[in-house]
């Protein structure tokens, strides 16, 4: 008996040891083979494809067992999925119907549909031609904003153009996940009722999802908040995606369209940023890791059967994508010579065409030998991908000559505002009482500002007045690349965590290293420390510290100083009545709770529903004056009003913003609403 354990024993140690083997050749090939290629400015995503050649069975020398790479790689595009899902809520693709969501859907579905109908006349069946056209249809958003970037190209028109365009063919590529399982049935009279099916199984994972999100996900992050544990927020965020991709699993369709979805339903909370980069890791690493389960497809062995099939087959797709985009961007409206650029970026073979040629692989849709081919062809268009992006401007002109572009072509589109990408705007770590009294100068002058912060309190009610804050740690530097710290003209950090200032002001050097950034602290001992951190003004807390660092943001931003200091005497005037309406958090009720006496105003944000009792009243027929409160905003249509007039008659739907002492407030609401006013989220 004893000797079966002791050799029980060994066997597992002997499967620990060999694991953990496998384990240390994967990240150790893996950091060598991403410094090498980092240091060449090669994309990271050649350099996972290579690791899984290098250590795939198909090649000479350590092999890494791959039999539960696929499984834990298929998370990767999960992951991505859900990322993509939060970049694009239901309002912003609702707005961008007409565009680019246009443009983009028009390519992906053409391109589709030409390398398919080619594929068909060449002898594939239809449901493998339509797989070939739907991989070569995909473009590389990783490969063309970063070529872009480090070409400086990323705001032009073109840059724009292709840039967008390339994400959205994320978002139209969804269906293929839920269209490309449903080809593998035996019969092909079957594919359109598995098809229709399937279509419905979507429609209802959308319902369920939805719903979720709207009476499930959102309470619960608002809970999680609520405990400011960085530990908690991450196993919420990893629960929520992976429960919405169980969800589809469950109704036979793909895991990474649940967490499309979810990712969706989340994009448009004030927790957005913060979901999206407490996810990040977990998708980079697991995305690489799907990348190295391709590169263990590619058989070496075969370059010399299938070279020119594969050689033809990236050709084709970089001639009919370069030619479809060019017509389609064209027909839209923009020059000749900007169309030709956005199709020379977006010719190149996509990631995400390795996740639909897995699918089709696993639902046996296409064998492994054409598997081989548009693998192989779309591996060499990826390679070729940076030079034709490097050089789409002296190819344009050889190609059109000198011609100068149209006066339209030369005017900035709205493509990025209307993304919700802002350039130009001011990032404020920090919505207290000194952020928000930035904010409201900021508003007067019609300067556009991010504001972040860790209060779900102040989040809520302040996203409820209308002000563009999000729930997110300012200290993570993927919060501040979400939030566009690199396109910002402006850093403000109003809090007093001096740690978490450090943390962002190191991030801000890296991502924006001439980035002016104003800092608040207590007192003047840590002046230094956060000028050397990379503050270009650090503002100790005085009597008149939120006005000081207004001032001094203003002037950043290049307002007259003659208007500053027509603002800081309006102010004083009034009694600093801009330093009062604040919105407060869970800890200032802490606060004004062991003190009984404390009658300190604050702002409420309060929504009148359809069966409020003032529905059709004036604002000067409320009474609220009798409460001692007053309106500082009204919110109508994702429209704010400062101050709006008193005979203004309230609608269904405004967001009423109020000034007042905490138990005046809770008797405007109960006579407003019927409802007194909600204890802190």
């Amino acid at each position: 008996m004893e000797s079966v354990e002791a050799v029980e024993k060994v066997g597992k140690n002997n499967m620990l040891d060999h694991a953990l083997v496998q384990l240390l050749l994967l990240l150790g090939v893996t950091v060598s083979v991403l410094l090498l290629f980092q240091r060449l400015r090669i994309p990271t995503s050649l350099a996972y494809l290579l690791v899984g050649v290098l250590l795939g069975s198909h090649t000479a020398g350590p092999v890494v067992a791959d039999e539960h790479i696929p499984v834990i790689a298929e998370f990767g595009i999960v992951f991505l999925l859900f990322t993509i899902g939060l970049s694009f809520s239901l309002p912003q693709i609702y707005a961008l119907r007409h565009t680019i969501l246009g443009l983009g859907t028009a390519q992906v579905a053409l391109t589709t549909a030409v390398v398919g109908a080619l594929a068909w006349l060449l002898g594939l069946p239809g449901p493998a031609a339509f797989v070939v056209g739907a991989v070569f249809a995909q473009s590389s958003t990783t490969i063309i904003t970063r070529q872009l970037m480090e070409q400086g190209e990323s705001q032009t028109r073109h840059g724009r153009l292709g840039t967008t365009m390339s994400v959205f063919q994320d978002i139209t590529a969804v269906p293929f996940v839920v269209v490309i399982p449903v080809l593998g049935v035996a019969a092909t009279h079957e594919i359109a009722g598995a098809l229709g099916l399937a279509l419905i199984k979507a429609l209802l994972a959308f319902v369920i999802v939805l719903l979720a999100g709207r009476f499930l996900f959102r309470p619960l992050f608002n809970l999680v908040a609520q405990r400011r544990s960085a530990e908690l927020f991450t196993l919420t965020v990893l629960f929520v995606s992976l429960m919405a991709a169980w969800t589809t699993k469950t109704l036979g369709l793909s895991m990474a369209f649940g967490a499309f979805l979810a990712g969706m339903v989340l994009g448009d909370t004030k927790f957005r940023y913060q979901v999206e980069s407490t996810i990040r890791p977990f998708r980079d690493v697991l995305l690489g890791l799907f990348f190295v389960s391709i590169g263990m497809l590619v058989e070496p062995a075969l370059i010399p059967d299938i070279w020119k099939e594969a050689l033809l087959g990236a050709l084709t797709l970089l001639s009919i994508k370069l030619l479809l985009v060019t017509l389609i961007v064209r027909v839209a409206g923009v020059g000749l010579q900007t169309a030709f650029r956005t199709g020379l970026l977006l010719a190149v073979g996509g990631e995400f065409g390795f996740a639909l040629l897995a699918i089709g692989l696993e639902r046996a849709v296409i064998d492994e030998f054409l598997a081989q081919i548009m693998l192989t062809s779309v591996l060499l268009s990826m390679i070729l991908a940076p030079f034709l992006i490097r050089y789409n401007q002296p190819l344009a002109l050889r190609l059109f000559g000198g011609a100068s572009m149209k006066p339209a072509e030369t005017q900035d589109i709205a493509l990025t505002a209307r993304q919700g990408k802002r350039t130009g705007h001011v990032v404020i770590c920090g919505f207290g009482r000194a952020g928000q009294t930035v904010s409201r100068f900021l508003e007067s002058e019609k300067v556009p500002y991010v504001a972040l912060d860790l209060d779900p309190s102040i989040v809520r009610q302040a996203r409820l007045a209308g002000h563009t804050v999000f729930y997110g740690d300012s200290s993570d530097p993927a919060v501040l690349e979400n939030v566009g710290l690199k396109q910002a003209s402006l850093l403000i950090i109003s809090h007093e965590d001096r740690s978490a200032a450090l943390a962002t002001l190191r991030h801000a050097t890296q991502l924006r290293p001439k980035l002016p950034a104003i800092v608040r602290t207590r007192d003047q001992q840590h002046v230094e420390e956060l000028s050397k951190a990379g503050a270009s003004e650090v503002i100790p807390e005085t009597l008149e510290a939120s006005m000081l660092l207004t001032s001094h943001a203003l002037l950043a931003l290049g307002v007259p100083l003659y208007r500053v200091t027509q603002h800081l005497q309006e102010q004083r005037g009034s009694r600093y009545r801009i330093l009062r309406e604040l919105f407060r958090g869970t800890l200032d009720d802490i606060k004004e709770a062991a003190d009984a006496n404390a009658e300190q105003q604050r702002l409420h944000s309060v929504v009148l529903h359809q069966d409020s009792p003032v529905l059709g009243k004036r604002l000067e027929e409320l009474g609220i004056e009798q409460d001692k409160v007053s309106i500082t905003a009204l919110v109508r249509n994702a429209q704010r009003e400062l101050n709006p007039s008193e005979n203004t008659r309230v609608q269904a739907g405004d967001v009423l913003v109020f000034l007042g002492a905490r138990d005046a407030l809770a008797q405007v609401e109960t006579r407003l609403t019927g409802a007194g006013m909600p204890d802190a989220e």
